[in-house]
């Protein structure tokens, strides 16, 4: 009985040893490849926006400042309000500036009644001397002093119109349309003529200037890539440009450039170029800030969408598909962004096959099956 237990336990480790040693001498099976969707690198046409500071400036700031000295009597305005050119703004006491008009209206009518005693004297003595009643001397006397008496006149007479004229600069009025801005000077402040601070700004912003500075390689860039002779035709053919608000919102309204600077500040190497906006409900203000997104064209320019692509140590790579479908890390070299995509400047050429997305785990020389893919990027 114990010979017939031995004979089974031999026979189970034998068969335990045989499977074991079969196990061991069959083939581990091969590893499937994988299957990924792959884009085809083709030429398009694309457009890259460059975005750069700006300030905001109304189409007309004036500074209200007073012509004459005096007391402000009256304030017709308050702060941030909208005037009408014509509008009265401050009102300077006029009191000295009345008496002075009326003093110089008296000296006017002075000389003006001495001027006709001075001709009546001319008329009276013409006569005699030519009758030799009495000497010429006595009548080009009287003629010397009709000249005196004109003088006088013409002298009492801009006298009266200065005095006028200093009359009206007490009543100060809107030269444009705008909003008003701080009021430093209340009522009963004494104001002068050359007081270092404007009595306020009147500022049109009916449309807006907007102001920003592009370096040289972007001013050469727009030279070269929009249609015209002159910089002014070539502004002409600049699209709408967008005006990007601190937080990041679009204004409603799109901006046209109209002005180009002459000449490159040497200290910052960078052009100014100027955009206006319309600005009919007022959103915009003298002193806004914000960005200007200036976009660029480009006419056949290889596209990449951006998740294709991987960056390491500050450079971009993407996995390329040879024609036996093995994959290898490229890198490439971007010179902007068009929306989701990249402009490639270098590392690919047309007809290149990459692989759109699920290469993370990927080693170069590994074997793929290519996907063909759908909807949007396809249509690219």
């Amino acid at each position: 009985m114990k010979d017939v237990k031995l004979i089974h336990i031999i026979a189970i480790a034998l068969l335990a040893l045989l499977y074991a040693c079969s196990g061991n001498n069959a083939a581990a099976p091969a590893p499937q490849a994988a299957s990924l969707p792959v884009y085809s690198v083709t030429p398009s046409n694309a457009i890259t926006y460059q975005e750069y500071p700006v300030t905001v400036e109304g189409r007309t700031n004036v500074e209200i400042r007073p012509q004459v000295d005096g007391y402000l009597d009256k304030i017709f305005v308050d702060e941030g309000a909208f005037v009408n050119a014509g509008s009265p703004i401050f009102k300077i006491n006029d009191n000295r500036y009345r008496e002075a008009l009326n003093s110089a209206t008296g000296t006017l009518n002075g000389a003006e009644a001495s001027l006709i005693n001075a001709k009546l004297e001319v008329e009276k003595l013409t006569p005699l001397v030519e009758n030799k009643v009495v000497s010429e001397y006595q009548l080009k006397s009287a003629k010397a002093s009709l000249k005196i008496a004109e003088a006088n006149k013409k002298q009492a007479e801009a006298a009266v119109a200065s005095a006028r004229i200093n009359l009206g600069y007490t009543l100060i009025t809107a030269p444009v349309s705008g909003y008003i801005t701080r009021l430093p000077k209340k009522q009963g402040s004494l104001v002068s003529a050359a007081d270092p601070i404007a009595l306020t700004t009147l500022s049109d912003i009916g449309e807006v200037h907007v102001y920003f500075s592009i370096g040289e390689s972007d001013f050469i860039s727009f030279r070269d890539n929009y249609a015209g002779n002159t910089i002014t035709d070539k502004i002409k053919n600049l699209p709408p440009l967008e005006l990007v608000l601190p937080n990041r919102s679009t204004y409603e309204q799109k901006g046209k450039v109209d002005m180009v600077d002459g000449q490159f500040d040497r200290t910052t190497g960078a052009i100014t170029l100027r955009a206006s906006f319309p600005n009919a409900k007022g959103l915009l203000r003298s002193g806004n800030t914000g960005k200007i997104r200036l976009g660029l064209p480009h006419a056949n320019v290889l596209l990449i969408p951006q998740s294709a692509t991987m960056e390491l140590q500050d450079k971009i790579f993407v996995f390329t598909v040879d024609k036996d479908n093995k994959v290898a890390r490229t890198p490439v070299i971007v010179s902007g962004k068009s929306g989701t995509d990249y402009l490639v400047q270098d590392g690919l050429k047309a007809g290149d096959r990459i692989v759109f997305k699920g290469f993370e785990s990927l080693q170069d020389g590994a074997v793929i099956v290519p996907e063909k893919i759908t909807g949007e990027i396809a249509a690219k």
